[in-house]
């Protein structure tokens, strides 16, 4: 099984527990969720695999995992946009965002999720047990997507979004391919 890393509310690493059993008990955890855009400055989104435990067949930035303990998150980053997209690409951390969402089945994602920040332009090989498809999207796109279907976005994406959609007015995108 794999572990979470428990977190405080300062993000000060306190222990370390099942992932399945921190989303049970909402434990505050350790996250990372990666944006990747292209150069006509469009997102990557990706739909998670129904068989995911939890939000699957939902809508997602590109990639959303968990640092195991011990390892550096900067590294982890990269070996998961890999082994979830089948890519790699410079990220660049950018901020970070607290948020505890509840999910019907008694599930929850209490995180602290560090964000990174990316550009690629080509497709995608999916790793089928993470997303069952991709697309690119322009955040003026989105944003009228969520209003008209907000229940097909994840709800960590819908509680990080509106921090990206700032970050991005205050420095527009101009990634490296």
């Amino acid at each position: 099984m794999t572990d979470v890393i428990l977190v405080d509310k300062n993000d000060h690493e306190i222990g370390v527990e099942e992932k399945i059993k921190a989303h049970e008990l909402g434990k505050l955890h350790r996250a990372f969720s990666i944006f990747v855009f292209n150069s006509k400055k469009e997102l990557m989104l990706q739909q998670r695999a129904k068989s995911k435990y939890h939000s699957g067949g939902l809508w997602s930035n590109t990639v959303c995992s968990h640092p195991r303990s011990g390892e550096d998150i900067k590294i982890t980053v990269h070996k998961r946009l890999q082994e979830e997209m089948g890519f790699d690409c410079e990220l660049k951390e950018i901020f970070s965002v607290r948020y505890n969402v509840k999910f019907s089945d008694g599930l929850s994602e209490n995180e602290i999720s560090h964000v990174f920040i990316g550009s690629f332009d080509d497709d995608p090989v999916m790793n089928p047990e993470e997303a069952d498809d991709w697309q690119w999207i322009t955040m003026e796109d989105l944003k009228k997507d969520i209003e008209n279907n907000r229940g097909k976005y994840t709800l960590w994406f819908l509680e990080i979004l509106p921090k990206m959609i700032n970050y991005l007015k205050e420095n527009p995108i101009k990634l490296s391919k």
